[in-house]
């Protein structure tokens, strides 16, 4: 084993950049925070009404868009 050391070396920096990458956390509660609107016909979760809309016509284009006012908290 001629590369032994460079071979622990190598596994000791990849350890400590996983660690690295761990205490970062999920993004998943913050991702979920973000999606504000859910297509009532779909059921997918978008960040704002403008996205609803846009959705709307692209996806359910015979389909009339909810009013803004549905989606108020």
């Amino acid at each position: 084993m001629a590369r032994g050391a460079q071979k622990e070396q190598a596994r000791q920096k990849a350890q400590k950049e996983a660690a690295k990458r761990k205490s970062n956390g999920s993004q998943l509660g913050a991702r979920a925070a973000g999606l504000q609107v859910k297509c009532p016909k779909c059921f997918i979760a978008l960040p704002n009404y403008n996205l609803l809309k846009q959705h709307f016509e692209a996806k359910h284009p015979k389909d009339v868009v909810p009013p803004e006012s549905d989606f108020q908290k």
